[in-house]
């Protein structure tokens, strides 16, 4: 089944290659939807896949690349998004 959910990431999280691994993370799972920094120093995403995959990238998401230091991974339901792909957005 699929589903789509929106992700803010706190912690040590940019600069770190968090995004760009995190859409290698989401292009591996077959995910689709978007990542970016926010203005906080977070992270945000919102991602859209089956269940079972997006289950797998909120658990990759609480850990993240090498570099980053996660300390939370809020994740909220959201209506069913459809995205051609994931990217990642630029402030």
């Amino acid at each position: 089944m699929t589903s789509t959910i929106h992700l803010l990431i706190k912690g040590k999280v940019q600069g770190v290659y968090y995004r760009g691994a995190a859409k290698e993370m989401a292009t591996t799972l077959l995910l689709t939807g978007w990542i970016k920094n926010t203005t906080r120093g977070d992270v945000e995403a919102t991602v859209t896949g089956d269940s079972e995959a997006l289950q797998q990238f909120i658990k990759w998401c609480r850990q993240g690349p090498p570099e980053a230091v996660v300390t939370d991974v809020l994740v909220s339901p959201m209506p069913d998004t459809f995205f051609s792909d994931f990217s990642i957005v630029r402030l």
